[in-house]
């Protein structure tokens, strides 16, 4: 069985949770699903393709370790495979748009970054 990669460990990839009862599907691990309650939810690798919910330009970092990197674009992305995420993205997204995951080091730790897919 190949071994799901995922960013929080600093690998490029995104795990998600679905359920084996209600089939819901979420991001942020949990031992239970938040939707019915099943426990042991399935945990899958998610392609990092998605459409671009909502766009937010942060102009005041909150950290002195983000105020480097500001300007900084942060996203909301419904993901093709039915859980929505939060992430940077590349600042000129727009809400609609198709995005893909690249990862990038940001105050040295390895996150998902989201650009437009290419065609």
């Amino acid at each position: 069985m190949n071994e799901l990669r995922d960013w929080t460990l600093e690998q490029e990839g995104i795990v998600y949770q679905a359920c084996r009862t209600c089939e819901a599907r979420w991001y942020f691990e949990r031992c239970f699903c938040p939707h019915c309650g099943t426990a042991e939810p399935l945990r899958s690798q998610a392609s990092g393709r998605g459409t671009v919910y909502s766009v937010t330009t942060i102009h005041r970092a909150p950290t002195d370790a983000m105020r480097e990197h500001t300007p900084y674009t942060i996203v909301l992305i419904d993901t093709d495979e039915g859980f929505r995420m939060m992430g940077h993205g590349a600042a000129d997204l727009r809400i609609g748009e198709t995005v893909r995951a690249g990862y990038r080091a940001i105050t040295g730790k390895l996150m998902p970054f989201f650009d437009r897919e290419q065609q």
